[in-house]
């Protein structure tokens, strides 16, 4: 374990989010052009369970520079966005600008988040990698409950913590499944452009599907739904192959294991 990085792991993180926000606000992955143009940056998965969100009120955590964000808010909510990333959140306010949306966002660390909102919300919202930047469930999931209105819905897509064991060329197991300790490594490129000319030392953590579970209903919330998808909608890890459009497996491992989970809570009265 490497102490100084845990305990620096909000300074290092915040570091490494600004690193890629230029390539990923330029990367093919990203699509800002068709986003601007009017493009969705939803996938299906979310879509599904998120059902009719037109009216609500939504808060959602962890949003990059905002592309989910303003998606949500194009279907007729009204969105919060938070982010760790100072650079991120700049060019979140200025994509919203430019497409004349009203979505509000915060730049803060999520666990400080009480300190710059205080408000309740019909749905909190957060997907896809969000998870393994936080050391502390529990305290994930008392936001979560804070955060939301009695009988409001937290609505959740990760990928599944079976995919974060393997090695990188997913060939073999090289991580423990369970939160052990923190995992601090350095990247060359980046997930949307692995062969951009940036590097970025990063501190993560892996999160059991029990951990998740348990940070939930033991924060006052019911779980109605749970799904687990044999796919990803995203071209993220290395020797993957799309099967169907924006739907991809890692090639030599098809359909034998998990890539995807998703989770829809309600907040107990």
């Amino acid at each position: 374990m490497n102490t100084n990085a845990e305990y620096n792991y909000i300074e290092i993180n915040k570091h490494s989010w600004n690193n890629r926000t230029d390539t990923h606000l330029n990367s093919e992955f990203y699509n800002l052009e068709g986003f601007l143009n009017g493009d969705t940056s939803l996938n299906s998965i979310e879509l599904e369970i998120l059902e009719e969100i037109k009216g609500k009120s939504i808060l959602h955590l962890q949003c990059h520079f905002g592309q989910d964000t303003i998606s949500l808010s194009r279907l007729g909510a009204e969105v919060t966005g938070v982010d760790l990333s100072d650079k991120a959140i700049e060019s979140a306010i200025k994509i919203a600008k430019e497409t004349n949306s009203n979505t509000q966002f915060i730049c803060c660390d999520l666990y400080d988040l009480e300190n710059h909102l205080d408000k309740q919300f019909d749905i909190v919202f957060t997907s896809y990698g969000t998870i393994t930047w936080l050391p502390d469930l529990d305290k994930w999931g008392k936001l979560i409950s804070k955060f939301l209105k009695p009988n409001g819905k937290f609505i959740f897509v990760e990928f599944h913590p079976v995919v974060w064991m393997f090695d990188d060329n997913f060939e073999k197991i090289g991580y423990n499944y369970f939160n052990v300790a923190p995992i601090v490594e350095t990247e060359n490129g980046t997930y949307a452009d692995k062969d951009a000319k940036i590097s970025q030392s990063y501190v993560t953590w892996n999160h059991s599907m029990s951990e998740v579970i348990s940070s939930l209903i033991g924060n006052k919330m019911e779980i109605v739904d749970f799904k687990e998808y044999d796919y990803s909608p995203y071209n993220v890890f290395r020797n993957m192959v799309e099967f169907e459009p924006k739907k991809f497996r890692i090639k030599h491992l098809d359909d034998k294991i998990p890539m995807v989970y998703s989770i829809v809570a309600k907040r107990k009265i």
